[in-house]
């Protein structure tokens, strides 16, 4: 079999060359869609369109060959502009860092050419009848040459962006099997459901598959591999740290914008415009303080996951642990500096700062959001126990 020739190449630069028009919009109309939940769908596929899920694929695959550091820029960025845009992406990325990571990847082949063609993934194992423990009740069944799919998953991020949905479900057999199905396949029906307090626009809701038929190529067993690094949930994690770090520059922008151009002096202020205020300077320079602290343990830790990604055997495993531990720690002040520069943000101006058609609540909201999906209560915990007892990280796919 000889190898795909790839005649056109992709480099970072250029990718974010091509994005920064697109993010630029994005921003600027953060605010009303927020308003009016109206989705992003034209500059979501414009982004899909500059192949920005390429960026840390290998130039011999045909991506732009970057380094997780890149991704997690790149991501921090799209946060910025949008968080809940960030947010909707994270599974087509987190297919993406599968196939760059991992060339006995299932089906590698396959997904490299839906994500070279642009496409973009959702995709969830969650169910609201799962528990605690993840059950699977979707089912599905040999029908001819393909299968057919039945069930109900919910948090399926990104769902009304995605070309493909990708999900797991339970076969006639005892076997739980990975499944991906283009959206628009008769039979999935996608649902605007999603009602938390932030990160509304993240197209999070329920998809319900009624015999749902998917083709042979497209069913595999549940990958179950023993790697010799068994955190495979740390890029996940990190993915979210830089949301995080995303909204944290947001409310920066914002705060400046507000200090200039909106603000006024508290009547006893010794200043005549609200920038030349001591006190507001001394806020928004705590803002940028915590925006930057953010953004730097994001890059930090995705230095460190690099340098463990082509490791092997003890020595991957001893990595792969510190590296998860690093990952935990930097959700923890990532997540810590957003909510604070969200709740700072108030008090770069007076009551005004709060009127509902600024939306500058969404920030905090948000930040709390994405925050909930994994307690950094837990997070801090892990990294104490390794710390003080040298305990290894769960391998649950949250560290």
């Amino acid at each position: 079999m000889t190898a795909e020739v790839i005649d056109f190449r992709y480099t970072v630069a250029g990718i974010r060359a091509g994005a920064e028009p697109i993010l630029r919009r994005l921003a600027a109309g953060a605010r009303d869609r927020e308003l009016t939940r109206t989705y992003a769908h034209q500059e979501v596929r414009a982004l899909a369109e500059q192949r920005i899920t390429l960026v840390g694929i290998a130039e011999a695959d045909g991506g732009a060959g970057g380094t997780l550091r890149d991704v997690a820029d790149l991501i921090i960025a799209i946060a910025r502009a949008d968080s809940n845009v960030a947010q909707a992406l994270r599974s087509s990325f987190l297919t993406a860092n599968q196939v760059a990571a991992r060339r006995d990847l299932p089906n590698r082949a396959v997904i490299l050419r839906r994500l070279r063609d642009g496409d973009l993934f959702a995709g969830t194992n969650n169910e609201r009848s799962g528990g605690a423990n993840g059950t699977v009740h979707t089912t599905i069944r040999r029908d001819g040459d393909g299968y057919l799919v039945n069930g109900e998953k919910y948090y399926s991020t990104g769902g009304l962006y995605a070309s493909w949905f990708t999900g797991t479900a339970q076969g006639e057999d005892g076997v739980v099997y990975g499944f991906t199905v283009p959206v628009d396949r008769d039979g999935v029906e996608r649902l605007d459901d999603f009602d938390a307090i932030g990160q509304r626009l993240t197209a999070s809701g329920t998809t319900r598959l009624r015999d749902v038929r998917v083709s042979a190529e497209d069913v595999v067993p549940r990958d179950n591999s023993r790697l010799d690094n068994p955190w495979l949930g740390s890029f996940a994690q990190l993915y979210l740290a830089a949301v995080e770090a995303g909204i944290a520059a947001a409310v920066l922008d914002d705060a400046v914008w507000f200090g200039r151009e909106r603000a006024r002096p508290i009547k006893h202020s010794t200043a005549d415009k609200s920038v030349d205020d001591p006190y507001v300077r001394h806020t928004v320079g705590e803002i940028a303080a915590r925006a930057h602290a953010a953004r730097s343990v994001v890059l930090l830790a995705a230095e460190t996951l690099q340098g463990v990604r082509h490791l092997e055997g003890a020595r991957a495993r001893a990595s792969g642990a510190e590296a998860a531990v690093t990952v935990a720690q930097t959700g923890v002040i990532a997540v810590e500096s957003a909510l604070r520069a969200a709740e700072l943000l108030f008090d770069v101006g007076g009551g005004s700062a709060t009127n509902r058609d600024l939306a500058l609540d969404r920030h905090w909201r948000n930040a709390r959001t994405v925050a909930n999906h994994n307690p950094r209560d837990w997070k801090t915990a892990v990294a104490g126990a390794y710390r003080l007892a040298g305990e290894e990280p769960p391998t649950t796919g949250l560290f």
